[in-house]
């Protein structure tokens, strides 16, 4: 799904009334219904509804929810932060359709006044205030009743936006904005919506009539949906084998760290994969093979530390051929030796390959020799692996993440999953795409290498739609950390558990798909 700045919204709805002749009060009205129904579905106590209206568009889309509860049976209060006579266009269309009479607050005074201050007694609050069109700072009148709603514990609803939010924004705001316990925005989401952490609770993205052909925008910047994510995750054909979902070969783990190659090479499996090989330290072997009896497991040559070998590079080169995705990296450790392996590697092994953790650290300083061009190449750093790789900050990559994943995306010719709140997933070149699921009880060792399996697993199975696959196993990834959260609880959360967990993502994600609105 599209993020669109706040001019191309605008831009959108006259598309869609001047080209694709959907009139603009039918948007309107659709976008305050999708309000309506989004109320008694998530709030079905709530009978007393106060919806505070601006004078513009956005307070528009509130008459038409009041109007849309009242009809529901709620008992609905608007009130107007201005004088009716000041309205035009389509918000004053909507305004003359109220069932009951609003009430008027032209002023500071009469907002802090004994009727109003009654009025505002509800079980929830619909902001319709401020809208994306709007540029803080908010002051006056408006910041007042924003204060009004922050300060009681009444539930808030935004419509499109919270009342003064920067809907062009790709960071936490500061500054007067509305608290929101849930936003219902329309047609496509804005960065704030995504980036802003403009709420706690759920955002919801509306359709109101705006075709696909009218969703234009220049940020080449993505939501990953579970709509688009929904062939890899579909059921599979009566006629299949393990052969039909391909064979991943992880070729890491050291001694001290068998643990991160195992957990890759089940991943793989959980997501789908029809063989799952790990090549690792022959004296790990048995520690990697007990994790699972799924997994297939082929020793190497190793170190005097206990680290895969340069003398294994024949075997391994030979244990590639015929593979589906090679996943390099988990627990491989920082050896010299092994690194100058590992670089080896990559610019020797044509298949698609996933590169993760030391696979990525053995590049700090070499970063010319990694190079996708022709292939398909995926890295899934943590903000200091793309540090080291882009030879920077950790504070430098996590001040301009986007730009930093686009860089080194376009540079490299290769997919980035740059990790962590938000994950992005950079395609070669630089159309970005940001995860919404997950959470922090994943900041814990071990989920990186279930990520590296996951993505190998989902790229063995859909070689053709590669890419796609990579954006279904992010998603599901924080999905299956989000499933888990609801047992265990964020402190608790250690990284087998998303294993667990993924058979509850993968039919939430089609469960998701096939529902009207995209939400996170």
């Amino acid at each position: 799904m599209k993020i669109v700045s706040a001019e191309e919204m605008r831009a959108i709805d006259r598309a869609t009334s001047e080209r694709f002749g959907v009139p603009s009060l039918v948007l309107m009205e659709n976008a305050g219904n999708a309000v309506a129904e989004y109320v008694p579905a998530h709030y079905p106590q709530a009978v007393q509804i106060v919806v505070i209206c601006g004078k513009g568009n956005n307070g528009g889309d509130g008459f038409v929810a009041a109007r849309r509860l009242h009809e529901r049976g709620k008992k609905v209060r608007v009130i107007l932060l201005g004088d009716p006579h000041d309205l035009r266009g389509d918000a004053a269309v909507m305004f003359g359709k109220l069932p009951t009479p609003a009430i008027s607050v032209p002023s500071s005074e009469e907002l802090k006044s004994e009727r109003v201050r009654s009025s505002l007694k509800a079980d929830l609050y619909l902001d319709a205030v401020l809208g994306t069109g709007f540029k803080p700072p908010v002051s006056g009148l408006y910041a007042e009743a924003i204060a009004v709603m922050n300060a009681s514990e009444i539930p808030v609803i935004a419509v499109d936006i919270p009342s003064g939010a920067d809907a062009d924004a790709m960071k936490p705001q500061t500054g007067t904005m509305a608290r929101a316990d849930a936003i219902v925005t329309f047609t496509a989401p804005r960065p704030a919506h995504v980036f802003s952490s403009l709420t706690a609770g759920p955002t919801v993205v509306a359709h109101i009539g705006s075709p696909e052909e009218a969703i234009v925008s220049a940020l080449h910047l993505n939501v990953i949906s579970a709509r688009d994510i929904a062939p890899s995750t579909g059921p599979r054909p009566a006629e299949s084998n393990k052969g039909s979902y391909g064979h991943v070969l992880v070729v890491g783990g050291s001694l001290g760290k068998a643990g991160a190659a195992a957990m890759a090479g089940m991943a793989a499996l959980r997501t789908g994969a029809g063989l799952s090989t790990v090549a690792t330290p022959k004296s790990v072997m048995g520690t990697v093979a007990g994790f699972h009896p799924e997994l297939m497991t082929e020793p190497l040559p190793e170190t005097n530390e206990g680290t895969i070998s340069t003398s294994a590079r024949d075997r391994i080169e030979e244990l590639a051929k015929g593979k589906s995705v090679l996943a390099i990296g988990p627990g491989v450790s920082r050896d010299a030796q092994t690194a100058e392996l590992v670089r080896s590697l990559i610019a020797r092994i044509q298949v698609p390959m996933v590169v993760d953790a030391d696979g990525l650290n053995a590049f700090e300083g070499s970063t010319d020799e990694l190079n996708g061009k022709g292939r398909t190449l995926v890295i899934t750093p943590h903000p200091g692996e793309m540090a080291r790789l882009a030879g920077c900050t950790v504070a430098e990559v996590q001040g301009d993440r986007l730009g930093v994943a686009r860089t080194f995306a376009r540079e490299h010719e290769l997919i980035v999953v740059l990790k962590g709140h938000r994950t992005l997933v950079v395609q070669p070149d630089g159309e970005a795409w940001v995860n919404t699921t997950g959470n922090p009880g994943m900041a814990t060792g071990g989920t990186g290498d279930i990520l590296t399996g996951m993505v190998a697993g989902m790229i063995a199975q859909h070689s053709k739609q590669a890419f796609m696959g990579v954006l279904a196993a992010v998603h599901l990834h924080g999905l299956a950390g989000d499933v888990m959260r609801e047992s265990v609880g964020e402190h608790s959360l250690v990284a087998t558990d998303l294993l667990q967990g993924l058979p509850e993502a993968f039919e939430r994600t089609r469960e998701a798909a096939r529902q009207g609105p995209v939400s996170w």
